[in-house]
C-alpha cells in the first residue's frame, strides 16, 4: 500500500509540473502585446529625451568653448595693454631721466660760468684796492711835507 501511494503521489506531481508549462504555451495575450507596444514607444521617446539631452550638452560645450576663446581674446588684449604699458613707463623714465641730467647739467654750467665771470673781476679789484691803498700811503707822505695838503685831507676825512 505504501508503494501504491507513493505512485499515485509521484504521477499526481508529474501531472502537476507537466501541466503547467502547457499554459504558458499559449503565447501572448493581446493585452500582453499592447503592453509590449507602449514599453517601445516610451523607450523611444526616452530615447529621443537623451538624444535631446546631449544636444544641449553640446551646446553648452560650444557656449563654454566661446567663453574660453573670449577669455583668451581678453588676455591678449591686457598683454597688449601691459607691453603698452611697459614701454610708456620706460619712455618716461628715460624723459625723466634726460631731463633732470640736463638740470644739473645746467646748474653745473651756471657754477662754472659764475666761478669764471668772477675770479677775473676779484682779481681787477683786488688790483684796483692795493693802489687806492698805494695812492693814499702816497697822499699821506705828501702831506706830511705840504701842510696845506694835509688840512684838504683832514676836511676829507681822510
Amino acid at each position: 500500500m505504501r508503494n501504491i501511494f507513493g505512485f499515485i503521489i509521484i504521477a499526481l506531481a508529474l501531472c502537476y509540473f507537466l501541466r503547467t508549462p502547457l499554459y504558458a504555451a499559449n503565447g501572448f495575450t493581446q493585452k500582453d502585446r499592447e503592453i509590449l507596444i507602449e514599453l517601445k514607444m516610451k523607450a523611444g521617446e526616452i530615447d529621443r529625451r537623451f538624444e535631446q539631452i546631449d544636444k544641449r550638452f553640446e551646446q553648452v560645450d560650444k557656449r563654454f568653448e566661446q567663453v574660453d576663446k573670449r577669455f583668451e581674446q581678453v588676455d591678449k588684449r591686457s598683454d597688449g595693454i601691459e607691453r603698452r604699458l611697459e614701454r610708456l613707463e620706460s619712455g618716461m623714465m628715460w624723459g625723466f631721466g634726460l631731463l633732470f641730467s640736463s638740470m644739473l647739467g645746467m646748474v653745473g654750467f651756471v657754477l662754472w660760468d659764475r666761478r669764471s665771470a668772477l675770479a677775473p673781476a676779484i682779481r681787477k679789484s683786488r688790483e684796483l684796492e692795493e693802489r687806492e691803498d698805494m695812492i693814499e700811503k702816497a697822499l699821506k707822505e705828501y702831506a706830511k711835507i705840504e701842510p696845506r695838503f694835509a688840512e684838504i685831507l683832514k676836511t676829507l676825512k681822510m
